[in-house]
């Protein structure tokens, strides 16, 4: 490039965020925090200090012990029957199309802040499926983030899909033609793109006849962490306990608690009235004491970010250590990749469906491609990758930025849309 691009991408994420812009000689993506490329997808609203923090400085203010909510996998939010309620932060109410309008705009000050100039135009990445088999409700989530995209300032905002957002970063590293299987799995989906690629392909504005096809599903790392937390914690705090009339606990405060855009839906009065309830007619109470522990020092998220750690660090160790020592002096527990296989299985065979889905309605033979390119930070998980290999033994798998290829790639977009 002899100037800089006019407009950015953006990948607004899960867990992470990026924002990408083309320059002469530069790396495409743009510092946004602590001089690091990803912004975590997180609000904190500080009551302590009347006060609001983004990314890591949310994580380490609600870590550190300061009063207020902490907000995260935003992005979970669209498509949701959550998006168009409210919820109350210090008092007072706030939507939660108001709370993605914040994180964006931030996103977009921050871009703009590093890049030394404002940024009117954008392409976004979106998932393949916001909502899987339901256009209307789709279609509804990409225009409620065009909507909210304009409302912080973008005048001009359209749209790619993640992967291939991934697969022209990818693109840009090859010397010959490949037919690649993006996959990209994220904090919130899992989605594939099948594609030829090559060095003279890149020269092409249209790239239609290249993309041969596009799947994808509602699976992605928060999910995992659900089922790991389900499986293997939340049993410790009364998952899966009887009551005294031989029926199990009831599931309901555990599954919000395990879910990243729940869990202040188990601190209202109404839960806590649910769980007293329960209590009393609980045969056994040690798990429950330790429950009740969580829910009256508002601890959720501090135990999701714990099991978060613990899928994260079985992704190349064969054992992960909790410290639940907030919940009960000295509590410990050991949680090992087997655990991880077994909490997760029906997630990953739904991934592999999709995959092997994805190369029958393409006319795709497995032998014909030639490469695997990994994205997104799930996309780490052992089991995932195993799965996948087993629908493409002949396939190289290449890993990418796990965090940044996206957003990269969605700069090369926005330079070759708007110049």
């Amino acid at each position: 490039m002899h100037a800089p691009a006019r407009a950015c991408g953006i990948d607004f994420g899960t867990s992470n965020s990026t924002a990408g812009w083309l320059r002469p000689d530069a790396a495409p993506l743009l510092a946004l925090e602590d001089g690091r490329p990803t912004l975590p997808s997180a609000v904190f609203f500080n009551a302590d200090e009347d006060s609001t923090h983004f990314g890591r400085d949310a994580l380490a203010q609600y870590l550190e012990g300061y009063e207020g909510r902490l907000m995260r996998a935003l992005k979970s939010l669209l498509g949701s029957s959550l998006f168009d309620g409210q919820t109350e932060v210090q008092g007072r109410a706030l939507r939660f199309r108001d709370l993605l309008a914040a994180f964006i705009g931030e996103l977009k000050q921050r871009a703009e802040a590093q890049a030394g100039r404002g940024f009117d135009h954008a392409v976004f990445g979106r998932p393949v499926h916001f909502v899987d088999d339901d256009e209307a409700a789709d279609r509804k989530a990409q225009d409620t983030l065009e909507a909210i995209a304009r409302q912080v300032g973008f005048a001009e905002v359209s749209f790619q899909f993640e992967p291939i957002g991934a697969a022209l970063h990818y693109e840009r590293s090859l010397s010959g033609e490949e037919l690649v299987l993006v996959a990209d799995i994220g904090g919130g989906t899992a989605d594939f793109s099948l594609v030829r690629l090559s060095p003279e392909r890149a020269r092409h504005d249209e790239r239609g006849g290249d993309l041969l096809g596009n799947a994808g599903i509602h699976v992605g790392g928060t999910d995992f962490d659900r089922a790991l937390s389900l499986d293997c914690v939340m049993p410790l705090l009364g998952h899966r306990g009887l009551m005294k009339n031989g029926a199990h606990v009831p599931a309901s405060l555990y599954f919000q608690l395990s879910t990243w855009h729940t869990i202040n839906a188990a601190y209202s009065r109404q839960a806590w009235n649910d769980f007293q309830n329960i209590y009393r007619d609980a045969a056994e109470r040690t798990g429950l004491d330790r429950l009740a522990r969580l829910l009256s020092r508002r601890e959720g998220h501090w135990l999701a970010l714990q099991v978060e750690q613990a899928k994260i660090d079985l992704s190349t160790a064969a054992t992960a250590a909790l410290d639940l020592g907030r919940l009960e002096d000295g509590l410990w527990h050991a949680i090992t990749s087997a655990d991880f296989t077994a909490a997760t299985t029906a997630l990953v065979e739904r991934v592999g469906g999709c995959v092997a889905q994805l190369l029958d309605d393409a006319g795709i033979r497995r032998e014909q491609v030639d490469t695997v390119y990994f994205t997104g930070g799930a996309s780490g998980v052992p089991q995932l990758r195993t799965r996948i290999a087993a629908e493409l033994p002949s396939a190289r798998a290449v890993e990418g930025d796990l965090y940044g290829s996206i957003g990269a790639g969605l700069a090369v977009e926005a330079a070759r849309r708007y110049g």
